[in-house]
């Protein structure tokens, strides 16, 4: 129901808030639970502790003193409570100055020593008027906790008879859930910490629930009643070529093989997740799997996200397949019309085995033979039309897809829950990690004499910023000054500049400078995140460095660590925050990609770390993929049971549920 419905007769002030939280409907209102509960939990003054949560009641006794810095208001008043007077400091409440002398409130706050009391929050209630546990809800500068609270409330009345629990009946008993319309009232009006962790309990199984169920349907739909003629080829063709390679595959990417081998000559489609830290091997193992398909007598394609990459991609699979017959080409716009023209003249009278490009090889122009096999680098992901237009050039095409970001195998089944998924954890022998240097200050003269000896080496060097142009309102070095600064403490070397804002034709020309050594130092956003493989660039400096994810940090180190010589990653930054500190301690002391995205999804969850989500499955509100493992897996198995039976009318409510959500949107977000 949309929240504009005269029956609920939500205020129009009340509307305009929730919509300026984006919330529109009844359900979106609903779903829209507390970040965290307030406890009453009253001590006494004398068990209090510096830098200490307390809660209390007391009387006004002073006038309250309001000033404004900026856009932040301070204000300060005194209370008498436990026999003392109490000075309260809070900040951006400007309606404090509405306090009355004696009057009566019950502050919440941080107690700061000398009997100074910070306050959080405060309201004009007696203490023992108000409930055990307070929910407290994310908002927006002018929405009120109560605006959010009793929008709640009017519209959970109306709703409360309509709600239906998607949860089936056998799980609701199995694991002694409440109903949907009894979860909703203790999670937003509790009457104890056991109402708040029931309620809780039951959302976030129902959400894994959704969610395993979605899964399962993307499955099913994208898979039932497709097969494809196996793909019948030599195995030992493939262990000749393994065998003649300058260095030995690692049992991960020998396993990765033979599982994808398995694929290509089974009737059903592969759709397959080939995940691994940077430099790990990925590419030879996509390599041998072409190299598979071409002696099958299909053809290959392999889409990278850049030019630059493609080029790249040409090199190594030339290397890897030296010795065979297999003709390679790569498509990228560089190219003048007559060879594009070859290029595509190739493709689609089969002549060429293997075509390397950017998405531009997804377009209608580009016609295959025979293709049989599509590897996707860089955790390019799909959506259904993209899938249906690749398949519909070949004859139900096999799918082999790359992440460097790499997840714990039980978390990857989660997050990638439509996919089979291969993993490499063990890196190739002899392989350097870079070393990774975490200075506490956002200033470039504690690594200016590592630089300047790393640049008179004859080394490239990267410069990451968080920012494209100087921003009053983003506080953080930018790419345009960053640049001017450095090119004049650099004036014998040449710097370039990259980001986002540039167009395709001007980022693929600053690229090829870089890789072709004419830029020695590239400053750049996050764009080079992918895509970039320059041998000879073995510095990086990230600039406000906690502005990143783990993930994004480690990724970019990559850039710097993809030859022998060992890369030099350092990462500034002036923040004195404790878990900012913590984390890129944690990017310090370890190489380890697996760590490093666990860490990162505990810390900040899925959406920020892929990139990209899975439109159509639905979020995880209350559920973190890195806690509630058992209750994931569990989930997991009953969806599977729910498929299992899908004519059992105690699970048409479930199904029909999810597929109204998902109808229109079972697809990868790019």
């Amino acid at each position: 129901m949309d929240l504009n419905d005269k029956k609920l007769k939500l205020s129009p002030k009340r509307l305009e808030a929730l919509h300026l939280l984006g919330l529109n409907t009844a359900e979106d209102l609903l779903s829209y639970y507390p970040f965290r509960y307030e406890i009453m939990d009253c001590r006494p003054f004398d068990t209090w502790q510096i830098k200490e949560k307390v809660v209390f009641e007391g009387e006004v006794v002073s006038p309250v003193r309001s000033w404004r810095h900026g856009r932040m208001t301070n204000s300060t008043f005194e209370v008498s409570a436990w026999d003392r007077i109490l000075k309260i400091t809070i900040f951006n409440r400007p309606w404090a100055r509405n306090l009355e002398l004696n009057q009566i409130i019950t502050v919440q706050g941080i107690y700061m020593g000398g009997n100074r009391v910070t306050a959080i929050s405060y309201d004009t209630k007696p203490l023992a008027d108000h409930d055990e546990v307070t929910p407290v809800y994310s908002t927006k500068a002018g929405i009120r906790q109560t605006t959010i609270h009793e929008s709640i409330r009017k519209v959970y009345e109306y709703m409360q008879n309509e709600i239906i629990d998607e949860i089936p009946e056998e799980f609701l008993r199995r694991y002694r859930l409440l109903r949907k319309s009894d979860a909703l009232y203790r999670i937003h009006f509790p009457q104890s910490q056991n109402d708040v962790k029931q309620a809780v309990r039951t959302l976030k199984y129902e959400e894994f629930l959704r969610f395993f169920t979605a899964v399962q349907m993307v499955r099913s739909e994208e898979r039932e009643g497709i097969t494809k003629l196996p793909k019948i080829f030599d195995r030992k063709q493939v262990d000749d070529v393994i065998n003649g390679l300058p260095y030995s595959l690692t049992e991960d990417q020998r396993k990765a093989l033979e599982e994808i081998e398995d694929d290509m000559s089974s009737t059903r489609p592969m759709y397959r997740l080939v995940q691994g830290d940077v430099g790990c091997g990925k590419t030879a193992v996509a390599a041998l799997a072409m190299y598979a398909a071409v002696l099958s007598g299909c053809q290959a394609a392999l889409l990278a996200p850049t030019e630059i990459l493609a080029r790249q991609h040409l090199q190594s699979l030339q290397s890897i397949l030296k010795g065979t017959d297999v003709h390679i080409e790569v498509l990228y716009a560089g190219l003048s019309a007559p060879e594009k023209r070859a290029i595509l003249e190739a493709a689609a009278d089969g002549s060429a085995d293997i075509v390397i490009g950017t998405h531009s090889l997804i377009q209608e122009s580009v016609q295959f033979k025979n293709l049989g096999l599509v590897v996707a680098d860089e955790q390019q992901r799909f959506g259904v039309e993209q899938r249906r237009a690749l398949r519909e050039k070949g004859n139900q095409t096999d799918f082999l897809l790359m992440s460097a970001t790499p997840i714990p195998r039980t978390l990857a089944s989660t997050l990638f829950g439509d996919m089979d998924i291969s993993t490499i954890e063990t890196m190739p022998a002899g392989r350097k990690d870079p070393v990774t240097l975490y200075i506490r200050e956002n200033s470039f003269r504690s690594v200016l004499k590592d630089v300047t000896a790393l640049l008179e080496a004859g080394r490239q060097l990267y410069i990451i910023c968080a920012a494209v142009d100087q921003n009053d309102d983003y506080d953080a070095r930018n790419v345009g000054d960053t640049a001017s600064a450095i090119q004049k403490l650099y004036p014998q070397y040449q710097t370039g500049i990259l980001h986002g804002r540039m167009s395709s034709d001007e980022k693929q020309s600053v690229m090829k400078r870089f890789s072709d050594g004419e830029i020695r130092i590239l400053v750049s956003t996050t764009v080079v995140e992918v895509g970039m493989n320059v041998v000879n660039a073995t510095g990086m400096i990230i600039y406000d460095a906690d502005r990143f994810g783990l993930s994004q940090l480690h990724q970019l180190r990559g850039r710097i660590q993809r030859g022998s010589e060992r890369g030099y990653c350092w990462l500034l930054s002036g923040s004195h925050d404790e878990k900012t500190i913590e984390r890129l301690n944690v990017l310090a002391s370890t190489n380890n990609g697996f760590e490093i995205s666990y860490q990162d999804l505990r810390l900040r969850g899925p959406g920020d770390i892929l990139g990209t989500r899975q439109s159509g499955l639905p979020d995880l509100i209350l559920g973190s993929i890195t806690d509630d493992t058992a209750m994931i897996e569990q989930a997991r198995k009953d969806a599977a049971a729910v498929f299992l039976r899908p004519d059992n009318p105690d699970y048409a409510v479930l199904i029909n549920s999810v597929r109204n959500r998902n109808k229109n949107n079972l697809m990868y977000a790019d």
